[in-house]
C-alpha cells in the first residue's frame, strides 16, 4: 500500500505579484520558484510549501489547516508584520490552540498548536 508523505495546497490568488509581496512581507515565507509566464509560484517557510497561481476567473477563497510549534511567538511574529489575522489565539474543547489569518485573495491559513 502506497503512503502519503506530504502536501502542498495550491491557492488561488487574481494578482501573483501581489500575492508573493503578502507572503514573503506579511507571512515569513521565501519565494522557492516563479514558473515562466507568472501564473505560478511556489513559496516555503520551514517545512511547508504552497503553490499560488492565478486563477483564470474570479476564484472561489479556500482554507488550509497548517501545524506549528510555539503559537505565541508565530502569532506575535505575523502579527507585528501586518498579517490579517481574523482570528486571534484560542483554545479548542479538544485541547488545541489555533488563529487564523487572511491573504488579499481571501483565503484562509488557521494556524493550530
Amino acid at each position: 500500500m502506497g503512503s502519503l508523505t506530504k502536501v502542498a495546497p495550491e491557492l488561488p490568488v487574481p494578482d501573483l505579484a501581489a500575492a508573493l509581496e503578502y507572503y514573503t512581507g506579511r507571512l515569513g515565507f521565501e519565494v522557492a520558484t516563479i514558473m515562466p509566464g507568472r501564473a505560478y509560484a511556489i513559496v516555503e517557510r520551514d517545512d511547508v510549501s504552497l503553490h499560488l497561481f492565478v486563477a483564470p476567473s474570479e476564484p472561489a477563497a479556500v482554507s488550509i489547516h497548517v501545524f506549528a510549534s510555539d503559537l505565541d511567538a508565530l502569532f506575535g511574529e505575523l502579527e507585528s508584520r501586518g498579517a490579517l489575522v481574523t482570528q486571534e489565539i484560542v483554545r479548542r474543547p479538544w485541547g488545541n490552540r489555533e488563529f487564523r489569518v487572511a491573504d488579499p485573495a481571501g483565503n484562509t491559513i488557521k494556524f493550530t498548536e
